[in-house]
C-alpha cells in the first residue's frame, strides 16, 4: 500500500489564460496533480476573481498512483467557466495529500514563454 504524499490544501494566487495564440501552439494553463497513494484523490477546485463571485465546487478525481494535467479552460461548474484574459486564483482541496504544480504556456507571440511553479501548500 502506498501512502499519500504532499498536502491536502493548495493555493495558486496568480492565474491567467492568455487570450490569443500565435503559431502552432495554443496558449493554456494546467493544474498538474500527482497522486502517489494507493487510493483515488477527490479534488474540489475553487476559482476566485477580482470582480465577480467565485466558481465553486469543481470536482475532479485523480486515480491512484497517477498524475493528471487539468487544463483550466476545461473547468466549469453550474454553467460557469474561466474566461480568457481575466486574472484569477485557484484553490485546490483534496481529500488525501497530493502534490500540485501550475503551468502556463503563453503563445501570444512567436517567442513562447512557459512558466511552471509548485503551488503554495497550506499546512
Amino acid at each position: 500500500m502506498f501512502r499519500p504524499k504532499g498536502e491536502k490544501h493548495w493555493i495558486i494566487p496568480d492565474a491567467y489564460i492568455p487570450p490569443t495564440s500565435a503559431g502552432s501552439l495554443v496558449s493554456h494553463e494546467s493544474i498538474c496533480v500527482l497522486n502517489c497513494s494507493s487510493e483515488e484523490a477527490l479534488l474540489r477546485i475553487t476559482i476566485f476573481f477580482e470582480d465577480r463571485e467565485p466558481i465553486e465546487d469543481i470536482l475532479y478525481v485523480v486515480p491512484p498512483r497517477r498524475t493528471k494535467h487539468i487544463r483550466t479552460s476545461t473547468l466549469n461548474s453550474k454553467g460557469m467557466s474561466i474566461p480568457a484574459d481575466v486574472p484569477y486564483a485557484i484553490e485546490v482541496c483534496s481529500d488525501i495529500a497530493v502534490i500540485v504544480q501550475y503551468s502556463r504556456l503563453d503563445a501570444t507571440q512567436a517567442e513562447n514563454a512557459l512558466m511552471s511553479v509548485i503551488a503554495y501548500p497550506i499546512k
